[in-house]
């Protein structure tokens, strides 16, 4: 089997450093958008969440793939379904600004993600973990078998590393 291969790029921004990376869907926008924001969806690939979502809302999410289960407070920045969701949370790792926007054409929806990184990520350690989260969101989208994060880190920190 082929490793994946990393497929993120950084951006420089008036505000600082973007991570971006995209993925498609042979679906429509509606089906992806449910994916990233409906709780028993988010569950298969990243977290389960609690709490009424709404824009300057906070919800509690529990990571269902990460050793322990940790779970934080999140923030929802905006929300324009099913096109864009932007969310924030901080944590002992920094502050997580999160951005999400999908456009679908003829029924193939692409989303583009992006992480505003703070001035203390560490993005060798970053782009690798989303990675491995959006081919997360995508096999379970498809129904496929879920990645292992042994592929991804430290298979491509070198890569992150060599963009920022």
């Amino acid at each position: 089997m082929t490793p994946p291969r990393p497929t993120g790029r950084l951006l420089t921004t008036e505000a600082g450093r973007d991570l971006v990376m995209t993925r498609t869907f042979p679906s429509p926008i509606e089906d992806v958008w449910a994916s990233i924001t409906e709780p028993e969806r988010t569950a298969r690939w990243f977290a389960s969440w609690t709490g009424e979502p709404g824009v300057g809302r906070t919800i509690r999410f529990r990571m269902t793939h990460e050793e322990g289960m940790p779970e934080n407070d999140m923030t929802i920045d905006a929300c324009e379904p099913p096109r864009h969701l932007a969310v924030s949370a901080v944590d002992d790792y920094g502050t997580w600004r999160l951005e999400a926007t999908l456009v679908e054409e003829e029924g193939t929806t692409v989303l583009t993600f992006v992480h505003h990184l703070d001035d203390a990520a560490d993005v060798g350690s970053i782009g690798p973990g989303w990675e491995y989260y959006l081919d997360m969101l995508v096999a379970a989208h498809a129904g496929d078998p879920l990645p292992d994060f042994g592929d991804y880190d430290p298979a491509q920190k070198a890569h992150y590393e060599a963009l920022g």
